[in-house]
C-alpha cells in the first residue's frame, strides 16, 4: 500500500461525501469528517481508531505553528 501513498501529490482535502461516510459506517452527522485526495485517485480518510469508530482529525506543523485539520 505504501507505492500507493508514499511521494504522491495532495490534491484535494474535501468534506467526505454522504455515501463515504455511509460505507465506513460511521453517523451521517459525522462531524469533521474529510477525504485527502492525491493525485492518483486514492482518497483517505483520517479516523479516530484503528478500528474506524468515526472521522478523526490530522494534526501538523510547519516549522512555526502546530495546527490540525478536522
Amino acid at each position: 500500500m505504501d507505492e500507493n501513498i508514499i511521494g504522491k501529490k495532495i490534491i484535494n482535502i474535501r468534506p467526505m461525501t454522504r455515501l463515504e461516510i455511509e460505507e465506513q459506517y460511521w453517523q451521517h452527522d459525522s462531524e469533521n469528517a474529510f477525504a485527502v485526495v492525491l493525485e492518483n485517485g486514492v482518497v483517505l480518510f483520517p479516523s479516530r481508531d484503528y478500528e474506524g469508530n468515526g472521522p478523526g482529525v490530522l494534526f501538523g506543523y510547519d516549522g512555526t505553528n502546530h495546527f490540525a485539520i478536522g
